[in-house]
């Protein structure tokens, strides 16, 4: 590697050549405030000037984010024009701030805020004039994400995970000068364009300009309301990332504790949304072996992640048929919930309250989807994020940390390692893969650990050898601009593959847009490290089809994988939107 050697505040440093002042500096270990740059996503814009220098030579301040170091520069991080230049442009920026940080959903968990901190900014000498008819300026038109214009700093960080992660591009700026904003073409509601309600955005958003459509209170009366039965499942990826909202380290996997909890909430039954993905793989597996043996259409992909779902209905609405007809496990369980569950514990559907725990704002999408109904009623009533649920726990003055473990309710509390794994980018992959095997074969995979599907790799391809299958070869896509490069070799007959696995969000459900704030790849690693030890060290049986509790349910209820009742609950068809169909029709 090429270095330069240069001087930030009196030492002496290298840095690879190309690296930027900020770059050069985290190296070192010098810390310069910043807003608009955000490594994770490769966005340096310099456009915030937060990140202000000193360098000898140069006429004026110099962005660190923008500005390539060079042989023998020298900069100064902390002189007095530095220190004042920061604290202005941050005066500035909240000055044009709505004066909301108390009840603002990022309070405690914004940048700007620490920004603030950092500088030194003790007063804002600059009056602050609300907006005119404020509401203007908020669209709560998706089901899924808010928007507050006002809010908005302009950092541009939403466009480009929007862009070039997601490769969906509803978010865009607009207009000029004071009037700039960001929003979609023809700035529409969100809800009339092409978003996969994924809620990257919020994850890249540095204040509270983007953030989930809030439920707790919904879910409150509904706890509240003593003719209610209320259940709640709750995803995989939960338990990995709930612990981070009460300073536990990322990683922490805390299912008793946040069982635990939910039951002081008053919950009356928790269940587990690793139930019903037990239940997928077997439905989906069985899927996969009927197209395999009969023509049907191949590649089939998986079709748990929403997001990735009305992706594909927005922009290869010609693919459709690729994507597995199963249900996502939520959907399933929302289903089985007023039907078997109600069926079994004697209560009437209509009392019944079915509540979701999940790291993804699209779920809140899909459980209003039109044909999410198969039981006769709405599916599942109410989706809460990760966020959401650690709001209500603090809500409820709940000690999280020193909850004592307790185990789930059944008959749908009972899990797989297969079904915990979902939450990392290839776990429904390998947890297909181990019970197809063993359908096929009548053995068990040699290693039910498939390594080569898991990482954070854009693309994973791999060949299994599945007895008289022979070879079957198999992808995986995470984020998806990935998903699209699948997409298109498909569209051109290429790439040869039987299965794909796509997760909407990169890294899978463990960084979904409803999960705990900040999340980068030092996080997802460790979330999907916590699901593989749930899979491996804690839970005694590893393969989706050794789920007594769903030997069960097809004995008692759902006689066999595809049959009748199969098919009317937990299978389901997709929309045609197409890339000029707004997001509300479903038609």
């Amino acid at each position: 590697m090429v270095t330069v050697k240069l001087t930030i505040d009196n030492r002496e440093l290298e840095a690879p050549v190309g690296a930027t002042i900020l770059e050069a500096a985290r190296i070192a270990g010098i810390k310069i405030p910043t807003l608009c740059a955000s490594p994770e996503i490769k966005h340096t814009p310099g456009a915030c000037r937060v990140c202000m220098t000193e360098v000898e030579g140069q006429r004026s301040l110099i962005a660190a984010c923008v500005f390539p170091v060079f042989e023998g520069m020298v900069v100064h991080t902390n002189t007095e024009k530095v220190r004042k230049a920061r604290k202005m442009v941050v005066e500035l920026l909240l000055a044009n701030h709505p004066q909301e940080c108390s009840h603002c959903v990022r309070n405690g968990n914004c940048e700007l805020q620490k920004v603030a901190e950092f500088v030194g900014l003790k007063e804002i000498r600059f009056p602050f004039t609300e907006f005119p008819q404020k509401e203007n300026f908020i669209d709560r038109s998706s089901p899924s994400i808010v928007r507050d214009s006002r809010k908005c700093i302009e950092c541009h960080r939403c466009v480009t995970v929007c862009e070039q992660i997601q490769t969906v591009s509803v978010l865009t700026p607009a207009f000029r000068g004071s009037n700039i904003k960001v929003t979609p073409a023809f700035d529409l509601p969100l809800v009339e364009s092409n978003c996969v309600a994924c809620g990257q955005c919020i994850m890249a958003c540095p204040v509270g300009a983007l953030y989930e459509k809030d439920d707790v209170d919904k879910v409150w009366a509904a706890l509240q309301d003593p003719a209610k039965h209320v259940i709640v499942q709750e995803a995989p990826a939960i338990r990995a990332a709930l612990g981070e909202e009460f300073g536990m380290p990322p990683g922490s996997l805390v299912t008793g504790k946040m069982i635990a909890a939910l039951r002081r909430l008053g919950f009356d039954k928790v269940f587990d949304t690793n139930f019903t993905a037990d239940l997928t793989i077997i439905e989906e597996g069985n899927e996969l072996l009927k197209r395999v043996k009969e023509g049907g259409t191949l590649p089939m992909i998986t079709s748990c992640s929403p997001g990735w779902i009305k992706f594909c209905e927005h922009f290869y609405p010609d693919l459709l048929p690729h994507l597995s007809t199963c249900k996502s496990p939520q959907q399933m369980f929302g289903a089985l919930a007023k039907t078997y569950y109600a069926e079994t514990a004697n209560i009437d559907q209509k009392n019944i309250v079915s509540i979701s725990i999940m790291p993804c704002t699209a779920k809140k999408f899909e459980c209003q989807r039109p044909e999410m109904n198969s039981s006769g009623f709405q599916d599942v009533d109410y989706v809460l994020t990760t966020r959401e649920l650690g709001r209500m726990i603090k809500e409820a003055g709940i000690d999280f940390e020193n909850l004592p473990e307790e185990d789930y309710d059944a008959p749908m509390g009972e899990y797989t390692g297969a079904a915990t794994i979902f939450g990392a980018t290839g776990g429904v992959m390998e947890a297909a893969l181990r019970t197809v095997y063993a359908v096929v074969t009548g053995e068990n995979l040699p290693s039910l650990d498939i390594t080569p599907v898991r990482g954070l790799d854009g693309v994973k391809e791999a060949t299994v050898k599945v007895g008289p299958l022979g070879d079957v070869k198999i992808a995986v896509a995470h984020g998806l601009g990935n998903a699209r490069k699948l997409m298109d070799l498909i569209r051109e007959g290429k790439g040869g593959y039987a299965f794909i696995e796509v997760m909407c969000c990169p890294g899978g459900c463990i960084a979904g847009g409803g999960e705990p704030i900040p999340t980068n790849n030092d996080i997802r690693v460790k979330r999907s490290a916590a699901l593989y030890k749930d899979d491996g060290a804690v839970q005694k049986n590893r393969q989706s089809h050794e789920n007594e509790s769903v030997k069960k349910l097809y004995e008692k209820f759902l006689k066999e994988p595809l049959g009748h009742k199969s098919h009317k609950l937990l299978h389901t068809k997709y929309t045609q939107r197409g890339t000029e169909m707004p997001h509300k029709r479903d038609e």
